[in-house]
């Protein structure tokens, strides 16, 4: 059984790259904003979530990653952050809110594969 992976990432081209890249390793889903993000994750279990940083709406990929770590439930469900910002400060933000790993966009294809496998196989949720 592959593990569940939610893309957050509201950029449609990004969504449906990601989609056809990952889902040879993961069952995947996606969502474009924070409101979805909760629709979805509601009502499913997921192993690992890969976060868009910067999502168009009230909450970000920061907010939503705080508010996921704030809650015991999930502090072990790994996130990773996926960026246009290369600054050190935007990672810095990023591993505050509690990311597990961050990855800048355009990422290389087998570097965000072979991240998503290891953080999901060490996965505790």
């Amino acid at each position: 059984m592959k593990p569940r992976l939610l893309v957050v990432e509201d950029d449609y081209e990004n969504q449906k790259f990601l989609e056809i890249f990952l889902r040879r390793k993961f069952d995947v889903e996606i969502c474009d904003s924070a409101d979805t993000f909760y629709a979805l994750f509601e009502k499913n279990k997921y192993d690992i979530i890969l976060m868009d940083i910067s999502l168009r709406g009230k909450k970000d990929g920061l907010q939503i990653t705080k508010e996921l770590r704030e809650n015991d439930q999930y502090k072990n469900l790994p996130i990773v952050a996926l960026s246009a910002h290369a600054f050190q400060k935007d990672k810095e933000n990023a591993y505050q809110a509690g990311v597990d790993a961050f990855l800048t966009k355009p990422v290389q294809n087998e570097v965000l594969l072979e991240t998503l496998v290891k953080l999901s196989k060490s996965s505790k949720n």
